[in-house]
């Protein structure tokens, strides 16, 4: 009789059941949803406020739209035309903005570092003094701020009382002066470094202390340390804040708007951008004009990122890049 018994060799092999991959198919749409949940909030708002206004902007710079009569027409190019070789008050507000973005990042920059390689030593009361210097980045933005600078460096103010104080003949005016009105405004900004004071406080907490011991071992002095060991690996919160502290520079409006009224005076030395993009917008009505404003900011902005990003490569050091 023919043996009808399969050896363990010729076994037929059973599929493979498919239920685990699908079951971890399943849950991971169901975690995605779950976090596009979570997420719609942001998106909801971010396409209404910020997409859907962006999009209407981008067709409004090509006409002369009018927000007093609520109507407008394409005009091309118009607008840039009028803006690059016709507007004088717009080449003082580009230089207004840029001799406040070349003074006030370096100078908020360098009193953030400072403060965060002081407050990176063990001493007593070293998180009440972390709190404190947030404290202007926190309120430095808002209106109470603004009008309380204007009052300090008002004719008879406290800062020429001090001076005064001190010998000053003549009580000086600040914000009256075309030479002195912007730096009151650089040193506000410079006032307001507590937020780039704690990321650079954090980068400064990454760096391991076996390279300051090793230096201290060679007989390095704390220059040659800082300027060895602390600033090379310092460089990527440098870049970033950089980065952060120019585009905010740029788009600065709050504190100069209420400083000097919102008029740029005096002779138009503090008619910073975003001012009088705001004054064409909702002064002048001049809604085209103002979106054609906007988004030439936004390209110079992205321009100089791309550059920042391009020359990154010269002078910022990472961990990965060792050879």
């Amino acid at each position: 009789m023919a043996n009808t018994t399969l050896s363990t060799s010729e076994t037929v092999e059973k599929p493979k059941s498919t239920a685990k991959p699908r079951k971890k198919n399943r849950d991971f749409k169901m975690n995605n949803l779950a976090g596009y949940l979570f997420i719609s909030p942001w998106l909801i708002a971010f396409l209404l406020f910020t997409m859907v206004p962006m999009i209407i902007s981008a067709g409004l710079a090509f006409t002369d739209f009018d927000t007093l009569s609520n109507r407008g027409n394409f005009i091309g190019l118009d607008n840039f035309t009028r803006m690059f070789s016709e507007d004088p008050r717009y080449w003082r507000s580009v230089n207004a903005t840029i001799k406040y973005v070349i003074f006030s990042v370096p100078l908020r920059l360098s009193a953030a570092l400072f403060i965060a390689m002081l407050l990176n030593t063990p001493r007593r009361g070293v998180y009440f003094y972390r709190a404190a210097y947030y404290i202007p980045s926190m309120i430095g933005g808002s209106v109470a701020v603004a009008v309380m600078w204007r009052q300090l460096f008002g004719t008879e103010g406290l800062v020429n009382a001090f001076l005064m104080i001190l010998g000053l003949d003549q009580p000086i005016r600040w914000l009256g002066n075309p030479d002195t009105a912007i730096w009151t405004l650089i040193i506000l900004a410079a006032w307001q470094f507590g937020s780039p004071m704690l990321i650079f406080l954090a980068g400064l907490r990454q760096i391991p202390q076996e390279f300051y011991e090793a230096a201290e071992i060679d007989g390095a002095s704390a220059i040659r340390k800082f300027t060895r060991i602390t600033l090379p690996l310092l460089t990527p919160i440098i870049f970033f804040n950089v980065i952060i502290q120019m585009i905010g520079a740029f788009r600065t409006f709050t504190q100069a708007f209420i400083v000097t009224g919102g008029r740029g005076a005096p002779l138009d030395t503090t008619l910073f951008y975003a001012i009088y993009l705001y004054n064409r917008a909702f002064n002048s009505f001049q809604m085209g004009y103002a979106a054609s404003m906007a988004w030439v900011l936004l390209f110079v902005i992205a321009i100089l990122t791309a550059i920042n990003f391009k020359l990154s490569s010269r002078w910022v050091y990472y961990e990965t890049d060792v050879e």
